[in-house]
């Protein structure tokens, strides 16, 4: 039982590497901006440069970003791709493209 128990443990903790498709968002509205629209980017780009820091949003899920200097500002609001790793709730990007 024991054993059972660590390995369960072991693998909530554990990064998982894969490739995501979502939007942009930021702290502040979330889940909100998850369409691409101009007013979308818009919101995102003026709460980031107000201090909220970015976000990913996949089927309306927002995921935290570890490395959030790897989201440059032209790819705030818009459908992106994200290579990286996923532990518990929060993405370290491995790499970003706009999505086509």
């Amino acid at each position: 039982m024991k054993k059972a128990g660590l390995f369960l443990m072991f693998a909530a903790t554990a990064a998982f590497a894969g490739e995501w498709t979502g939007y942009i968002s930021e702290t502040k509205c979330g889940a909100k901006h998850n369409d691409g629209s101009a007013g979308s980017v818009s919101c995102v780009t003026s709460c980031i440069k107000g201090g909220a820091k970015p976000v990913l949003v996949v089927d309306g899920k927002v995921v935290g970003i570890a490395n959030d200097g790897k989201v440059t500002a032209d790819l705030y609001g818009k459908k992106v791709t994200v290579t990286g790793d996923l532990k518990g709730e929060s993405l370290t990007i491995a790499s970003i493209a706009a999505a086509k």
